[in-house]
């Protein structure tokens, strides 16, 4: 009679056990082995230990999984990133080399060419030295190094010393630039010299991939929400819908050989994207084909002294959401 209780028990007790078990060890097996599609769910547990076993093993590989595929996204924007910066690297270097060894060879006696070899030296080079700061900004407001200073400022003002220090550029295209702002416009919160680095960024786009005799206009208007909206507004070439999503990706280029000819290094709107990204604030992108783009963003206006839906102050390092 024991002998049978006994052996009933084993066997109820092994019918219960086992197969749990075996569930738990080919999830774990199938982790050792990155077969994380494979991986077959668990019942969630209701009081059972030996469920709670196997839904924690389960989860564990879930989870794996999710930090494995970080991983290898990770990975791969590295080697594109890398890829991208030697690409960006050795047009200038190859050009500088070419036109010294060319001046080394006997040109730099011959007036009719040594003075154009410099100055296409002295073009590759600060473009060498636009992609080393541009390349360095993005890192050091990703590590959390450039700090934001939020504080309420004179928009206006800001916006007429953007102007002033692209009118001669805008002069050199044959493009007007020119502002349009209420005088009732209050000020806005923020960090005055990065939004100043965010219009800049914009208006001079705006400006080197204009056509000739094109307009670009810097706007402000108060929302109801008591935010102010800056755009930058263009009539130029316009942006085709399938490449606005990825315009702020680093490197990405509508037109690579007309973006390299334009002295671009590609990282523009990717610093304004992490800058606004500090702020709390998205980067609104509009734009037509053949009839220009408009590039836009808010920033809480501010009454008394006291900023309305004050924006998240950037303790925290901005994010890099794409991983290409």
């Amino acid at each position: 009679m024991t002998v049978g209780i006994g052996f009933g028990t084993y066997v109820a007790v092994w019918g219960f056990v086992t197969p749990r078990v075996h569930h738990a060890i080919r999830t774990l097996q199938q982790i050792r082995q990155h077969q994380f599609d494979d991986l077959e769910a668990a019942p969630r547990p209701s009081g059972d230990e030996m469920r709670k076993l196997v839904w924690e093993v389960f989860r564990t590989g879930q989870t794996l999984e999710g930090e494995i595929q970080d991983l290898k996204q990770m990975e791969n924007y590295r080697r594109e990133f890398i890829g991208n910066v030697s690409h960006e690297l050795k047009t200038p270097i190859f050009s500088v080399q070419g036109f010294t060894e060319t001046l080394l060879d006997g040109a730099v006696d011959d007036p009719s060419v040594n003075r154009s070899f410099l100055e296409k030296i002295m073009r590759n080079t600060n473009r060498l030295d636009n992609l080393a700061r541009d390349l360095s900004h993005i890192a050091r407001i990703e590590t959390g190094e450039l700090e934001m200073s939020a504080e309420p400022f004179d928009l206006r003002s800001l916006v007429e010393g953007v102007v002033e220090s692209l009118e001669i550029k805008a002069e050199n295209k044959n493009v007007t630039l020119q502002h349009r702002l209420p005088e009732s416009l209050p000020k806005v919160y923020g960090d005055r010299e990065r939004v100043r680095q965010v219009l800049v960024n914009l208006s001079d786009n705006a400006i080197k991939y204009n056509r000739e005799g094109g307009h670009v206009e810097i706007i402000a208007r108060l929302l109801p929400s008591d935010e102010v909206k800056i755009t930058v507004a263009d009539d130029g070439l316009g942006i085709s819908p399938e490449h606005i999503p990825r315009l702020t990706e680093r490197f990405y280029r509508v037109d690579k050989s007309r973006s390299r000819s334009q002295g671009g290094t590609g990282l523009g709107l990717a610093i304004v994207k992490h800058i606004l990204s500090a702020h709390g604030r998205e980067l609104m992108i509009e734009s037509t084909p053949g009839s220009g783009s408009t590039f836009g963003f808010t920033l809480p206006a501010v009454y008394d002294g006291e900023p309305t839906n004050e924006a998240p102050t950037a303790s925290e390092p901005a994010r890099d959401t794409h991983a290409s």
